[in-house]
């Protein structure tokens, strides 16, 4: 049931991709609000407990519903794992940014391509080159790939239920949302929020990082993410954009004009300058490596029946 709920919910989200994925971010900011306005004026810890309580608390609901609707009917519970699933992808939402932008360079429309890019990343990037745009929706487009399909799909098979997907969905939502939050009294809530997700991402980054590498140039993509990885300031990023512009024979980072600043990144990956066809290989990147790894979990069901 695994597997085809992961492919009910991947074809679902294609068909429908935006409604029921911003519909779930409203209630988000809510609970956000409201937890971060119960414990900014309490005690220590009290951040931290309360992400615990939440995630832990969701989890845990989550799979008991399964279980309780697979008693009742199969047929209910794997609906139900397919909603969940589908509602803590967003994985279509994310890629119209980057098929947009890809369409903008290929009309030469350069300003719109800046526009959108600045839309998806949040940051503002009116002096940048094609090439720039180009380097970044590619990266952009690698992590927001793992963290909306590949983790989700990760701790969907490990855990119970849909429950893994609603903890790894909640506890990158928290990391995003209380990491940049400027008072200084939730600094120690945001800190917990976002060291919390690496360790639930540790071992998915690296798997989804060895998919693109064994569905595109291989050495490039492990020599790259060995000796690059460590030169970029947020880790699990990095694997991704290292592996991924080795396995795709491109170069990423290195400086960029945003919101009015001229940043310096170190390089990431090799080969030749970024650029729109570059952006087509990344989609071809992205979904090789997902069929891999919907085959190989073929393979795992196929060996447990």
């Amino acid at each position: 049931m695994t597997l085809f709920s992961l492919i009910f919910a991947l074809l679902a989200e294609q068909l429908r991709p935006l409604s029921a994925h911003c519909l779930l971010l409203g209630p988000l900011r809510k609970l956000s609000t409201v937890l971060l306005s119960r414990f900014s004026n309490g005690p220590a810890g009290m951040g931290r407990l309360s992400w615990v309580l939440v995630v832990m608390a969701a989890g845990f609901v989550t799979a008991l519903a399964s279980y309780l609707l697979w008693e009742l009917q199969p047929v209910l519970a794997f609906a139900f794992n397919v909603v969940v699933l589908y509602l803590s992808m967003g994985f279509r939402h994310e890629s119209q940014y980057f098929s947009d932008i890809h369409l903008a360079l290929r009309m030469g429309e350069i300003e719109r391509a800046r526009g959108l890019l600045g839309e998806w990343r949040g940051a503002q990037y009116l002096r940048a080159t094609p090439s720039e745009v180009a380097r970044l929706a590619i990266e952009q487009a690698l992590v927001e790939a793992h963290r909306t399909v590949f983790g989700v799909a990760f701790w969907f098979v490990i855990l119970p239920g849909p429950s893994g997907a609603v903890m790894y969905r909640l506890a990158r939502f928290f990391a995003d949302d209380w990491g940049c939050r400027p008072e200084p009294r939730l600094a120690d809530a945001g800190r917990f929020a976002k060291r919390a997700f690496q360790l639930i991402d540790w071992l998915p980054v690296r798997l989804t990082a060895a998919s693109f590498s064994v569905v595109g140039d291989f050495e490039d993509a492990i020599y790259c993410w060995r000796t690059q990885a460590v030169l970029w300031p947020e880790k699990s990023s990095a694997i991704l954009i290292a592996s991924g512009g080795g396995a795709l024979g491109v170069r990423l980072g290195m400086p960029i004009h945003e919101s009015g600043e001229f940043l310096t990144r170190p390089e990431m990956g090799q080969g030749d300058e970024a650029s729109a066809d570059h952006m087509q290989s990344t989609v071809g990147l992205i979904w090789r490596a997902l069929l891999v790894c919907l085959f190989l979990l073929t393979l795992v069901s196929l060996a447990g029946w």
